[in-house]
């Protein structure tokens, strides 16, 4: 008998099988070993590795420093950790905007040194040859439109998108190229629910309401890691880990001072 759908490996087909079967998608980031063996236990369908990372890791300001080389850094640690997820990699900023043979490239070099199952990229309809092009190399594309943080100087800030027309061909392009699903970000509640409706893959949704077919949140944003940063308005707080994670330094600090730590069953003899 085969695994459980359950146990085994979540697959590209599952995504297309949980849209037609109605299943909602629960996707996190996950940047390291460590919480990637936490999240896959948990039942997540699928860890992104985000360009994110710049941002809740290395402590940049935008997501556009973070190099294809870290990038599989960390997706390779995402993938140790993980039995039963999806893992998903980005790809960074202008990893795959010189052409379509320079996304094949990267693309490549992702699947085949992290080991992920797929890779994202972003854009609509500009980016529409380069995901068709990476498909057919049998490499699977999740595609992102809407808010698109690798386009922060062009965009300006990080507001919702409200163009209703340009938005529903950039998701419409992104699936006809062949890309297996698509993020939704920072999309009118309505309008990303009518997008859903009409799209052949999945959409996974972060600030787009709940109307898609997924969502997904940064892992930082979800446990409260990054206490002193920025709280997006879509970001549910599950936990408030930051504030435990200060509390027990400062404990621990107060009894290393104390010298109440190691105490004697903390001590070989």
């Amino acid at each position: 008998m085969g695994k459980s759908s359950e146990s085994r490996r979540v697959t590209v087909p599952d995504f297309a099988a949980w849209k037609r079967q109605g299943r909602t998608i629960a996707v996190l980031t996950a940047y390291d070993y460590a919480s990637a063996r936490l999240l896959d236990v948990s039942g997540v369908d699928c860890l992104l590795v985000g360009d994110s990372m710049a941002t809740t890791v290395q402590g940049r300001e935008t997501t556009l420093p973070v190099t294809l080389r870290q990038m599989i850094y960390h997706a390779e640690m995402v993938v140790r950790g993980t039995k039963r997820a999806l893992v998903v990699a980005d790809l960074p900023f202008l990893s795959y905007h010189v052409s379509p043979r320079q996304a094949i490239r990267s693309a490549g070099r992702m699947m085949k040194e992290a080991g992920c199952q797929a890779v994202k990229l972003e854009g609509g309809r500009r980016m529409a040859a380069t995901i068709k092009a990476v498909a057919e190399a049998e490499i699977p594309v999740m595609g992102h439109v809407g808010l698109t943080p690798q386009s922060i100087h062009k965009l300006g800030s990080y507001r919702v998108q409200r163009g209703e027309d340009a938005l529903r061909e950039d998701a419409r392009a992104v699936a006809e190229a062949g890309a297996f699903a698509v993020v939704l970000e920072c999309v009118p509640a309505s309008l990303a629910a009518a997008i859903s409706a009409e799209l052949p893959i999945p959409t996974i949704g972060i600030g787009a309401g709940p109307g898609c077919d997924g969502q997904v949140l940064v892992f930082h944003d979800m446990l409260g890691l990054l206490a002193d940063g920025f709280r997006p308005r879509f970001a549910r707080r599950y936990a408030e880990l930051g504030e435990q994670i200060k509390k027990a330094a400062a404990d621990y600090v107060r009894d290393v001072r104390d010298r109440s730590f190691p105490n004697d069953d903390e001590s070989y003899r």
